[in-house]
């Protein structure tokens, strides 16, 4: 199997020193952790949980978490998070990049934000061990991007307990994960007042994982069907308020559409990068392919569209860490971000011509890979919804 070689970085002006730092700590651990072993992992369908423990003991979990949890305590440093995500995608480690990224960026804010004191000494610790591994359960069979139709139920009962019922599907990390942040109706009758944040541990009585799902892509990212029928979760796991959990859902997915736009776009570099390497090499009828105008300006398509993506997402990165971000940037970024790794994913796969159909290749791997993320996250279509609505319209 081909394996992806990062491009020199071409500093930008988003980044410090301290970054770039972190950048060279975690190109290294990936070299020696992650890239020797991602075709097994591949066939596996899953990363171990070593490795999370591997990057945990490295410093490349929970950033923002307080040092006094172990952190690093970086606050609203939004960069860290990014940076791990680029180095991923240069490396062409697409499914462990989605369950770090997920574990960093999407999970981890629930925690920071929500937790009392006691759950914070209780999670805290673990998360940034990598000892804890997190998962977010909010997609069901039928309800998609639909996070007020919301199915599952918890009932508080006279022990103070909640019963939860129901079940939950595309689960990332589903299989390794040992706290879910759990969506479930608290109250049933309400569509969105009665939605409430459960964090289901991983030995819960009546929590039940289904197969690992057999994905077009991301085959290394571990993606589970869950089943909670009448598990007892402690009321002590309830996260904030009852009945606040459709505002703390809605409140994270900026963040979280801002992390899968950065993963976009670093795939569109790298795919680029290892074609550019490719066209160079390629011999047909006595020259280089990409000595072809067709090829040239292909590429140079590419490379300008990722250049301009590239900057209006650092932008919202920016906006990010100033606490500025706005629901509909996100969704603009996330939007523009997939659909570029779709667009120039398949023209990568064009110019490789035959072999960049086979997986061994790491850009047919990309191209398989970047299919779903217009899809999760919630859909470019509800991202254009968001948009539209901005607009006034």
């Amino acid at each position: 199997m081909s394996t992806v070689q990062p491009a020199p970085s071409r500093r930008r002006a988003i980044y410090e020193d301290d970054h770039e730092d972190f950048r060279a700590s975690f190109r290294r651990f990936l070299a020696k952790e992650v890239v020797p072993h991602f075709e097994t992992w591949e066939k596996d369908g899953i990363v171990p949980r070593e490795v999370f423990a591997a990057a945990g003991e490295h410093g490349f979990l929970g950033m923002q978490v307080p040092e006094e949890y172990g952190g690093a305590g970086v606050g609203a440093d939004f960069r860290f998070n990014a940076i791990i995500g680029e180095e991923c995608c240069a490396a062409g480690v697409g499914g462990f990049a989605v369950g770090i990224t997920l574990h960093n960026d999407v999970c981890l804010p629930y925690f920071l934000e929500y937790c009392n004191e006691e759950q914070r000494q209780r999670w805290l610790p673990g998360i940034v061990s990598g000892e804890l591994i997190t998962a977010v359960a909010m997609t069901e069979p039928g309800t998609g991007s639909d996070l007020a139709g919301i199915r599952t139920k918890a009932i508080r009962q006279d022990d103070g307990t909640y019963l939860v019922d129901g079940a939950k599907t595309f689960i990332t990390n589903g299989i390794n994960a040992d706290l879910v942040i759990t969506a479930a109706k608290t109250d049933p009758t309400q569509r969105h007042r009665g939605l409430s944040i459960l964090i289901v541990e991983r030995d819960t009585p009546g929590f039940e994982r289904g197969r690992n799902l057999d994905k077009v892509g991301m085959h290394s990212q571990d993606t589970a069907e869950l089943f909670f029928n009448e598990a007892r979760v402690p009321a002590a796991n309830l996260l904030g308020d009852e009945g606040e959990g459709f505002r703390y859902l809605v409140s994270n997915l900026a963040q979280e559409r801002l992390s899968i736009a950065i993963l976009g776009v670093g795939v569109a570099e790298a795919a680029l990068q290892v074609t550019l390497d490719y066209v160079k090499e390629r011999q047909a009828f006595g020259q280089a392919i990409g000595t072809f105008q067709v090829s040239r300006h292909s590429l140079a398509d590419c490379r300008a569209e990722i250049d301009c993506v590239q900057a209006f997402v650092d932008q919202c990165m920016r906006e990010l860490c100033d606490g500025t971000l706005t629901a509909e940037r996100a969704a603009s970024a996330k939007l523009m971000a997939t659909e570029l790794q779709g667009r120039v994913t398949d023209r990568c796969v064009q110019l490789h011509g035959g072999y960049g159909y086979m997986t061994e290749y790491a850009v047919g791997r990309m191209y398989a890979d970047a299919r779903v993320t217009r899809i999760y996250g919630g859909t470019n279509e509800i991202m254009k919804e968001i948009i539209g609505k901005s607009l006034g319209l």
